[in-house]
């Protein structure tokens, strides 16, 4: 095998990088695609803000959250690479089948499939680029693994919308079904498995090459650690509205904002693309810089970041009050502006958190000790929040009409500041948790 297909050290693990967040930015395509296409889908199924809320959350998020964990630790003792490769097969495959059911159980079953593939996606994805990369850069790169979020975001809604335009709600999910189909022997040809904790420093080698530890052993070490519960449930808390949020806004902005599908598909992802790009980035740089004085500096990064979100979200979605008589595309091309604010500052968190959560245990545990992250997280953060909007939209309708989601909206933003409230706390307990 050549060289620059096993250094952690040369130009190779960026090679690996980039492919990590392509197969990342299909993932989070085939994932938030649902939203651009909830209106044609629910006026096909006759169906309500609650009952799509419960698709586009339990239905995916039941068994991807509750497989990851026996395939982290699957991913702890064998191939990471061969897993993210199933992985993205089995969840782009799902995808496409999505196009071609009749009726909405069937939809339903489908997106629990999709849920089945992902699981397989994040954890051992987390784990190679901690071993690729030194603990010093780690934040900035698994920052940069996050661009998948906005990339997948932004590419889900003017792709999937722009299909769904021209061809169809169901010629959108098979189209970006197939692609990933097509990249999964790709990703496997390039992407290799490093040395586990290859990147760490060479004092700690008599840890790295320690036995895999049994799923028990990784329970009990994490649940001993209070900032691993403070990081879990902040981020879980931050995700109950993130999600939640980027499931329902194209539905706002057609509704409250009077856009057309094709403009809902333009306005938002450009909205996730430069919001959530500059805000990830950020984040992981400023922990990165400010982690090396304090690791405190990890979860106080998205901390801050929440405090300043949540009032700049509320001020986006009433931009209107603040034009006046300017018009329509005024009031649109201001709410725009102020979107991207909250947008990049609410995705801060994954580059400081995830690097933070691999430093809470040994090399031969990251895998497994990131899936029991991700499943907290993801568990509170998609089947709660997707279900969270479209119900309390439901429930506020008899009152608020066609604004009722403006105002389930709302409501959601106190998940950030109990987020932020969660990250602080942990400040004051990670050095403690720390494994260097």
């Amino acid at each position: 095998m050549s060289e620059w297909r096993t250094t952690t050290t040369g130009g190779y693990r960026y090679v690996v990088l980039a492919m990590l967040i392509l197969a990342y930015t299909l993932n989070f395509l085939d994932r938030q695609i649902l939203g651009i296409l909830a209106k044609p889908i629910k006026d096909e199924f006759y169906l309500t803000d609650g009952q799509f809320g419960l698709m586009g959350g339990l239905a995916f998020a039941l068994l991807y959250t509750t497989l990851a964990i026996p395939i982290a630790w699957l991913a702890d003792r064998f191939s990471r690479v061969w897993i993210i490769t199933a992985a993205l097969t089995l969840w782009s495959g799902f995808t496409a089948l999505c196009g071609m059911v009749g009726s909405f159980g069937h939809l339903f079953l489908a997106r629990m499939g999709v849920g089945i593939g992902e699981a397989g996606g994040v954890a051992p994805a987390y784990s190679l680029i901690a071993d690729y990369f030194p603990k010093h850069q780690r934040a900035r790169a698994l920052a940069a693994y996050a661009f998948g979020i906005p990339l997948g975001t932004a590419a889900g809604t003017l792709v999937g919308g722009l299909l769904a335009v021209h061809y169809g709600w169901r010629t959108a999910f098979v189209a970006v079904g197939a692609l990933g189909v097509l990249l999964a022997p790709v990703f496997r040809l390039i992407v290799r498995d490093p040395k586990r904790g290859g990147a760490d420093d060479p004092a700690e080698a008599p840890l790295v090459a320690a036995p895999v530890p049994p799923f028990g052993a990784v329970v009990r070490l994490l649940a001993a650690k209070p900032s691993f519960w403070l990081l879990s449930l902040g981020a879980a808390s931050s995700s109950v509205c993130g999600y939640g949020v980027a499931a329902w806004l194209p539905s706002f902005f057609m509704r409250s904002l009077g856009l057309t599908l094709a403009q809902t598909a333009w306005y938002y992802s450009g909205i996730a693309f430069f919001g959530g790009l500059l805000g990830i980035w950020l984040g992981g740089a400023v922990a990165d810089r400010l982690g090396a004085k304090s690791k405190a500096a990890y979860p106080l990064t998205p901390a801050i970041a929440f405090l300043i979100s949540a009032p700049c979200f509320l001020l986006a979605m009433n931009s209107g009050s603040l034009v006046g008589g300017l018009g329509g595309q005024a009031s649109l091309a201001l709410a725009f502006a102020i979107f991207l604010i909250p947008t990049g500052l609410n995705l801060t968190w994954l580059g400081p958190i995830t690097a933070a959560v691999q430093h809470l245990a040994p090399a031969p545990m990251r895998t497994t000790a990131s899936a029991l992250f991700l499943l907290i997280n993801n568990l509170l953060g998609i089947a709660v929040g997707v279900y969270y909007f479209g119900l309390v939209s439901d429930l506020l309708k008899p009152t608020f009409g066609a604004e009722s989601l403006r105002w389930a909206i709302y409501t959601g933003m106190g998940f950030y500041l109990l987020a932020a409230l969660l990250f602080i706390l942990a400040a004051r307990r990670l050095a403690r948790d720390w494994v260097e």
